[in-house]
């Protein structure tokens, strides 16, 4: 497994100010250079028709965007109540909004440009490049529209569970092998011999670890005869001091500042290189829903659907990853989540916070018993343990008799069809 560093983007406040700037530079431009090279040459409109329908376009296009823009932001925020607050900033970071607002912005700018050069010197019509460009904008941002409400959209609980859990298994996939491949399981500990030679620690704020550019730690180890140990994993939140990596024996000194530029770090966690994110994400979801102030099982049922998926798919897959080594020996040692790691996650704060949901333990039931049936022998081990854990959280939690008996059955649905004890 090859991880490679983040691609990086540029700030999601630029977008827009990219399609201001460009429309502000066709609408100065743009007719003097049609004037210059096609002399004479009309949209067809009449000087009346194109000034209604720029001003038209113009007066509309900026009210809509900020009707739109201001129910939109309403709707995540309102959303972050219900899901999860980092879940939420996921979708409001995402560049369809942005580049929506870009060209609600660029076809009201132009529209207003293009009123200039209506019947300009008497010419008695309206350029043809760029009065046609006003409706070519306007259908822009019709389109752009329908892309912002089908991204709205996934504030549906369904979508958003689904949405999440497919990045999870993007993450899945790309990180880890199927569990029939063969095992990759070498000495982690080798490095102990050697000094330590070397720290890294964090300077600034607060970041998070949102990935790691291995090629780059592989190459600086082998450059100098280390090996690298990685301290922050990724998803870890680093503050003043926090140590991120240590370097132990070599022949020479390692980089600092390229050692420090090997890590991505941002302001919030990410899917990318985060396998244990889309667990956290869904988690959130269900314990919330669980909540008193919300008391609502079926969404954390619902939950429980999605983890399932992502735990069958990790349960498959070869987690022993995080050793590099190349033809000389070990270079880069990387902490991942464990098996038990992700059980973990997924099942002890659900566990805990719906205690007393009928609906809730039915469905855990039901999940770890389809994992044993599902999963290989070595994975059972940790499933087992989680079942006792749950078959004791069931029996505290209902003293009576006939609501402990209800409560043990396994049930897919929670409260649906019950599996025969």
């Amino acid at each position: 497994m090859t991880l490679h560093r983040r691609r990086t983007h540029m700030p999601n406040w630029a977008i827009p100010a990219m399609y201001a700037v460009l429309a502000v530079l066709a609408g100065l431009l743009l007719p003097r250079l049609e004037a210059t090279c096609f002399p004479g040459s009309t949209s067809g409109l009449s000087p009346v028709a194109s000034m209604a329908i720029f001003s038209a376009v113009g007066s509309g296009m900026i009210a809509l965007t900020g009707i739109v823009f201001s129910l939109a932001f309403v709707m995540l925020q309102f959303s972050a109540t219900a899901y999860s607050p980092r879940l939420v900033l996921w979708l409001a970071n995402d560049r369809v909004l942005w580049h929506s607002v870009g060209v609600f912005s660029a076809t009201f700018l132009y529209s207003i440009a293009a009123i200039a050069w209506v019947d300009r010197s008497g010419t008695g019509g309206t350029p043809f490049v760029s009065g046609w460009l006003v409706i070519a904008l306007l259908l822009a941002s019709v389109g752009m529209f329908i892309a912002l409400i089908e991204k709205i959209s996934l504030l549906q609980v369904n979508r958003m569970l689904a949405f999440t859990t497919d990045h999870g298994r993007r993450v899945i996939e790309a990180m880890y092998s199927p569990l029939t491949a063969e095992p990759a399981m070498p000495d982690r500990d080798e490095y102990r011999k050697l000094p330590l030679t070397f720290a890294l620690y964090h300077v600034g704020a607060p970041r998070t670890v949102q990935a790691l550019d291995v090629p780059t730690l592989r190459a600086l180890s082998k450059a100098s005869g280390t090996v690298v140990i990685v301290v922050a994993a990724v998803g870890d939140t680093v503050v003043e001091g926090a140590e991120m990596l240590r370097v132990f024996g070599g022949r020479d000194a390692v980089d600092e500042k390229a050692l420090r530029n090997a890590f991505e770090l941002g302001s919030e966690r990410t899917f990318e290189q985060d396998p244990k994110y889309a667990l956290r994400l869904l988690v959130d979801i269900a314990i919330r829903a669980l909540s008193p102030a919300v008391n609502d099982p079926t969404t954390a049922v619902q939950a429980l659907d999605q983890i399932e998926d992502l735990l069958r798919r990790l349960g498959g897959r070869r987690l022993e990853i995080g050793a590099f080594r190349d033809e000389s020996g070990l270079r880069v040692v990387i902490p991942y989540p464990t098996w038990g790691d992700f059980l973990a996650l997924a099942f002890d704060e659900i566990r805990y916070c719906g205690a007393t949901s009928v609906q809730v333990m039915r469905r855990m039931k039901a999940l770890i018993a389809d994992l044993v049936r599902a999963l290989p022998p070595e994975r059972h081990g940790a499933l087992r343990d989680h079942q006792r854990r749950l078959e004791a959280t069931v029996a505290r939690s209902f003293p009576d008799a006939e609501e402990l008996e209800d409560a043990s059955i396994e049930d897919r649905q929670g409260l649906g069809t019950p599996r025969v004890r």
